[in-house]
């Protein structure tokens, strides 16, 4: 008892003073923490804001019901999900060092914060396979791409990213809570070993990222080829024209969405080039907190593409914040004036 007084009276904090076995608290103070935090905050709340802009307009506007528009949806849900769960429990561990939750939640956790992730680079395939259809084989992409085909497909996806997860948690022991090992009451520390760091480099980024930039590589190439009959045909049909239009507009679509490929990649590298000098991976590194956020920016960064890029994101946008949305009337409403 007289030890347990000692502890509670001294100036080391601890995360549960009951416990012999604690871990001793760090909690994070002083001006610059609490800008860091307040800066995390803000992103945390802008990606969740911006990601249900994008998801409220999709799914209210009928106009907005297409297969690219659904694999987007499937993205910023995603990213919706980073900003709601995963940020905010990575902000409170940055700012007290203890985790109060329990082993059964530290065994969850990683699951909930890495699906998401997983679900968003899945998305991102799945939008490089649908503009790849869309712009080397124009005539058939009616047929092959349908709303209700890319539902499927996107369910599939995320299933597939589920069983991953599940199976890569298990094998690093931090699935089961009995076999998560601590080295003192209020730690959830996740350690990856280099190999698998290796296998997750492989499956997760290396091959996703060959097959997406394999795509795009053919997507502008056949682009190019189009840029350059469309020149050779100053006159033709209307007809030709309405072609040449269809294919612009396909080959637009693809650069837009190239853009999202590309910040993904930027700030992806940076973890994944840096994890193969290090022997184990914790998450409690600096390695980890630092290239981890660069990772969950990318969920802030993707709706801004498309409040760049899309006339229709900019329109419902003023819908929405208008309240014009709850008018009987509106998820009929025109979005893109120019396919009236």
């Amino acid at each position: 008892m007289d030890d347990l007084d000692y502890r509670q009276n001294s100036t080391v904090q601890y995360c549960f003073p009951d416990s012999n076995l604690s871990c001793k608290q760090e909690v994070r103070t002083g001006p610059a923490y609490m800008s860091l935090f307040i800066f995390l905050s803000c992103i945390s709340v802008c990606t969740v804001f911006l990601n249900l802009l994008v998801i409220i307009s999709i799914s209210h506007f009928k106009q907005l019901h297409t297969p690219t528009n659904l694999l987007i949806l499937s993205l910023s849900v995603a990213d919706l999900l980073v900003g709601l769960v995963v940020m905010p429990m990575n902000i409170i561990q940055l700012m007290d060092s203890c985790w109060y939750f329990g082993k059964i939640a530290c065994s969850v956790y990683p699951l909930i914060s890495f699906v998401p992730m997983a679900a968003s680079l899945c998305s991102l395939i799945l939008i490089a396979i649908e503009r790849y259809i869309a712009v080397c084989d124009p005539l058939l992409y009616s047929t092959r791409v349908t709303v209700c085909r890319t539902t499927l497909v996107i369910i599939l996806g995320w299933s597939l990213c589920l069983f991953y997860i599940i199976i890569y948690l298990y094998i690093n022991n931090h699935l089961v809570p009995s076999q998560i090992v601590t080295s003192c009451n209020g730690e959830c520390v996740m350690s990856l070993k280099h190999f698998w760091v290796i296998v997750d480099l492989v499956v997760s980024f290396i091959a996703p990222c060959c097959i997406i930039l394999i795509l795009y590589s053919i997507i502008f190439q056949v682009a190019r080829r189009q840029a350059k009959a469309v020149k050779a045909m100053k006159k033709g049909t209307s007809c030709k024209h309405r072609s040449k239009a269809s294919g612009s507009s396909q080959t637009k679509a693809a650069k837009k969405l190239g853009t999202v490929i590309f910040f993904y990649l930027a700030l992806w590298i940076p973890y994944y080039l840096s994890s193969l000098s290090v022997e184990s991976l914790t998450s409690s590194s600096v390695f980890w907190t630092v290239f981890g956020w660069l990772q969950f920016i990318n969920s802030s960064v993707n709706p801004l593409i498309y409040a760049i890029f899309y006339s229709w994101f900019r329109a419902s946008v003023k819908y929405i914040v208008t309240c014009r949305i709850f008018e009987p009337s509106s998820s009929r409403s025109n979005l893109l004036p120019d396919h009236s």
